[in-house]
């Protein structure tokens, strides 16, 4: 195997596998990434038997092959190489060498009989989006995802696509049982994916999905079916295996009686919340607000650290009361926010509060309240 790529592609491939590889793992030809030179191009694979990744970048093939080689030791390499084009030679002792002017690296490969196979669904129909739309939804649900190792179903974000009108509105949800994010956007296109029941995208999948829509302007493309999500843009294939569960009917959460609609600038209360999250510990992390007349008090007390007080202007007019919430699910739930007020409805009698934009209802977020 030999050929001529140039540094930034060749970095950039190696760089989308670094999420994927494993760094400790039985089988250590899983912490590698496979580099196989097919005509004029290269492809760099990386897998971890759930997730795998390929990436097809142009380069000049002197002697096709292949080979795997340690994705992180490789990375650090290409990455300190100064120059526009690197040579990449294989000898028949497996050792691979990086030539860039005078700067020489030699690593060593294990051969790629054994690597697992990555392929494409061919047979699996893809659907145009836009990169930006389902970024937009990841980034704003996969916060309240549940970190709870033993709750599979939850470890991920549930997503669901059904027919509206002429276009397709699909939704995410997340919820860790004691907050509730959810986004819907509709897709102008008709033909669009639609699913007969949800599915669900697991975190690790779901950060890899992110890390690549945000790293490619325009559309992608995604199909899902039978266990499995795939993206792919112009270099890139993604696929992920779902999760096998049932997640929980998260319209049972959703508030039917109407609240007490506070209205508040953005960044006030986000900044305020964050004042309050200094107090707070893994033992004490709440934070009670006290509603009066076009204004709230916000108080969050720790024995282990102290107290903090501020207060800040809302619009709201009625009686005075006061509710408690885990402070960092509400700063959570507002810093996704884009717009610049926020209306925030706290639930009567420990009902959960709903955080959502002024103006825009195509995302909301839902707190349970703290016990007093």
């Amino acid at each position: 195997m030999e050929f001529h790529i140039k540094r930034e592609l060749f970095l950039g491939g190696i760089q989308k596998t670094l999420g994927i590889v494993e760094k400790k793992t039985t089988m250590p030809i899983l912490s590698n990434l496979l580099i196989r030179t097919q005509q004029n191009r290269i492809q760099i694979v990386a897998t971890d038997r759930e997730i795998g990744i390929v990436a097809d970048y142009e380069a000049e093939i002197v002697r096709e092959g292949d080979i795997t080689l340690s994705a992180r030791k490789l990375h650090e390499m290409v990455r300190e190489i100064r120059g526009e084009m690197i040579h990449v030679s294989k000898n028949e002792r497996d050792m691979v060498v990086l030539t860039c002017k005078k700067e020489i690296y030699r690593i060593p490969g294990i051969p790629a009989d054994d690597y697992p196979v990555v392929a494409a669904q061919e047979e699996l129909p893809l659907y145009r989006i836009e990169g930006g739309m389902l970024g937009e939804m990841i980034r704003k649900t996969a916060f309240a995802m549940s970190a709870d190792e033993m709750r599979k179903n939850l470890n991920g974000v549930f997503w669901e696509a059904e027919r509206s009108g002429e276009s397709v509105l699909i939704r995410m949800v997340a919820t860790d049982g004691h907050r509730l994010a959810m986004m819907k956007m509709e897709v102008g296109e008709k033909d669009f994916l639609v699913m007969e029941k949800g599915v669900i995208i697991p975190r690790k999948g779901l950060g890899e999905i992110r890390r690549l829509v945000e790293d490619v302007p325009g559309d992608v493309f995604i199909g899902i079916r039978q266990g499995m999500c795939v993206v792919k843009t112009d270099h890139v294939l993604l696929k992920v295996s779902l999760v096998d569960g049932e997640y929980p009917d998260y319209k049972r959460v959703i508030p039917t009686e109407k609240g007490v609609v506070v209205g508040v600038e953005k960044d006030a209360l986000l900044h305020s919340l964050r004042r309050m999250s200094v107090i707070s510990s893994d033992r004490y992390n709440g934070v009670i607000l006290t509603l009066s007349t076009g204004k709230v008090v916000l108080n969050s007390t720790n024995p282990d650290v102290g107290e903090a007080n501020d207060e800040i202007e809302v619009s709201y007019e009625g009686e005075e009361r006061s509710v408690g919430y885990n402070v960092t699910y509400l700063a959570d739930a507002i810093e996704v926010i884009d717009e610049e007020k926020v209306e925030f409805e706290i639930g009567v009698a420990m009902k959960p509060a709903v955080i959502r934009a002024v103006g825009n209802d195509n995302y909301f977020c839902i707190v349970m309240p703290l016990k007093l």
